[in-house]
């Protein structure tokens, strides 16, 4: 994973880059979230997940009081199983920008 962080220079475009098999832990974990939020110095009332996975982008950062964006670049829809609903919803990772 360093790999590909420096190979696409993407250290420079995040505050804050968390690697699951460094960290011990991923996504739904709740402690995942907490990390980053305290690393970014951020409250989950402040802070966007967004991501194509419903349950780790979606479920499980609302259950924390974060803003869960759902990413649906093929529009398949929200899960017919799903008990929350998005925030939002995004075809193109572009509408990010109109969020405010």
């Amino acid at each position: 994973m360093i790999a590909k962080i420096e190979r696409f220079d993407l250290a420079r475009r995040f505050d804050h880059i968390q690697i699951e098999g460094e960290f011990g832990l991923g996504k739904p974990e709740p402690a995942v979230y907490r990390n980053a939020l305290d690393r970014l110095g951020c409250t989950a009332a402040d802070a966007w997940m967004v991501g194509d996975n419903y349950e780790w982008e979606v479920v499980a950062p609302q259950k924390l009081g974060m803003c869960g964006i759902w990413y649906d670049p093929f529009d398949a829809g929200i899960p017919a199983h799903a008990t929350a609903r998005p925030t939002r919803i995004i075809r193109k990772l572009s509408e990010l920008l109109a969020i405010s």
